[in-house]
């Protein structure tokens, strides 16, 4: 498949470790995440909500989510985390996808949604994929999820195609 990107490359995001305050005043740290972030990365999907749940992901079983978390946590993968007050609260990851390309998925606890963690997430995870050189991002986002396609449009994610119920859309870093 070949993806459609735009022709000017994205300004430099902010990099990995960083903190900043939401709109409802807390202090959130945005840090690079690995295998060593593992369970609260799995403390924070096992108490997702349910009707968050977008294109099959997170999956709501705990053994599924750990199987998850084994590929989108693995070597190849990047990856931040939201971090307010010791619990993981946001998660942000790049998958590789077999075109040398990257799909982006981001994930925020419902009561940090809407305070701007999910926008500071994105442009961190795209700081760090600047600094490790990765150029291709992508993803998929269900048409009628106003607050997510307008988060990827104000970080610099342009649409490049739409499907009955999905928008794809990509940044060229």
């Amino acid at each position: 498949m070949t993806r459609t990107y735009p022709d000017e490359p994205a300004d430099e995001f902010p990099r990995p470790p960083r903190t900043v305050t939401d709109r409802e005043d807390r202090d959130v740290e945005i840090l690079a995440a690995d295998m060593a972030n593992r369970q609260g990365v799995l403390e924070m999907y096992l108490s997702f909500d349910p009707a968050d749940r977008a294109q099959g992901i997170p999956p709501a079983r705990e053994e599924a989510i750990e199987d998850w978390l084994d590929t989108i946590l693995g070597e190849d993968t990047l990856n931040v985390v939201a971090v307010h007050q010791g619990s993981v609260v946001g998660h942000a990851t790049l998958v590789p996808d077999r075109h040398g390309e990257y799909e982006l998925a981001i994930f925020v606890l419902q009561p940090f949604q809407g305070a701007g963690i999910g926008t500071n997430l994105v442009e961190t995870l795209l700081g760090l994929a600047q600094s490790k050189d990765l150029r291709k991002v992508w993803l998929t986002v269900e048409r009628w999820n106003d607050p997510a396609v307008a988060l990827y449009r104000k970080v610099g994610f342009e649409t490049t195609g739409a499907e009955s119920f999905e928008i794809e859309m990509s940044i060229r870093l």
